[in-house]
């Protein structure tokens, strides 16, 4: 089966009742994939958007693109493993809009594929970094905020690898599996003062990273992933894109600690 999103009839997020009218959002791993696509949709639902990516130009670039658009948008060059640059992109934030309604945590790295005796500590360190102590950065400048501000929600980016195990993936799969560790423990912290703090965990979603996969020589597992998914086919960044807006929306005002999979049926069997 070729690594392609299969074609669907999607709803899409224009037709869905979210309204976040004179709120801002921020969203990391804003570039491209997931985070664009989230991105977006928070501005069409009325957001004032942050778009933050360690690739500036193309976090500049797509908050250009908004813009354009009519929608109001800036982008931000962060690197979210540098906890002094993280506490500069919550400020700019909050410098350009005035407030940080909800935050979606999302910029991550693939590991190298090796086994855990051959794995290198330069790459755990590095895969650590970003999945796993950058979503500890941005939560904690984003909820000294939400703290003084008596409201807030915060989504991060786990992944199926955050619930189950992958040969040759290791680093990969601890990091995401601390990231719903870190969002339990933060929700319980914030949940009797007006936080809401929960995680989305993709399945195979087809992105620039599918992309960088495939031409890494994992093609044949990526056709054996798609095969192994219920619904037969990838998922689309803008169905990522909707589960977030409903985590940050009111129409899950009574949910909090969560880990959402939205994987086509994957986890599951």
């Amino acid at each position: 089966m070729a690594l392609r999103p299969a074609p669907i009839h999607y709803r899409g997020i224009a037709s869905m009742s979210f309204s976040f009218e004179n709120q801002v959002a921020l969203i990391t791993g804003a570039a491209s994939g997931i985070g664009l696509a989230t991105a977006r949709a928070f501005a069409q639902a009325g957001a004032c958007v942050a778009l933050a990516d360690v690739n500036g130009d193309g976090a500049h670039a797509a908050a250009e693109a908004l813009a354009a658009e009519g929608y109001k948008a800036i982008g931000i060059r962060c690197d979210v493993a540098d906890l002094n640059e993280v506490e500069a992109m919550v400020k700019q934030t909050l410098a350009a809009f005035g407030r940080l309604d909800a935050a979606f945590n999302n910029a991550g790295v693939q590991n190298i594929l090796a086994e855990t005796a051959d794995a290198t500590a330069e790459d755990f360190d590095r895969v650590m970094s970003v999945n796993l102590r950058g979503i500890w950065n941005c939560m904690r400048f984003e909820l000294q905020h939400m703290r003084e501000q008596g409201h807030g929600t915060i989504v991060n980016c786990s992944s199926l690898g955050g619930l189950v195990g992958g040969a040759e993936r290791g680093t990969y799969h601890a990091a995401k599996h601390g990231v719903l560790g870190l969002t339990k423990s933060a929700a319980l912290e914030y949940a009797a003062r007006g936080i809401r703090i929960n995680a989305v965990c993709p399945g195979l979603i087809w992105t620039p990273m599918a992309d960088q996969m495939a031409a890494s020589g994992q093609k044949e597992a990526l056709d054996a992933m798609v095969e192994s998914v219920p619904m037969k086919r990838c998922g689309k960044a803008e169905e990522i894109a909707d589960a977030v807006l409903w985590l940050s929306s009111t129409a899950s005002s009574y949910v909090t600690g969560q880990s959402i999979s939205v994987d086509g049926g994957f986890i599951m069997r």
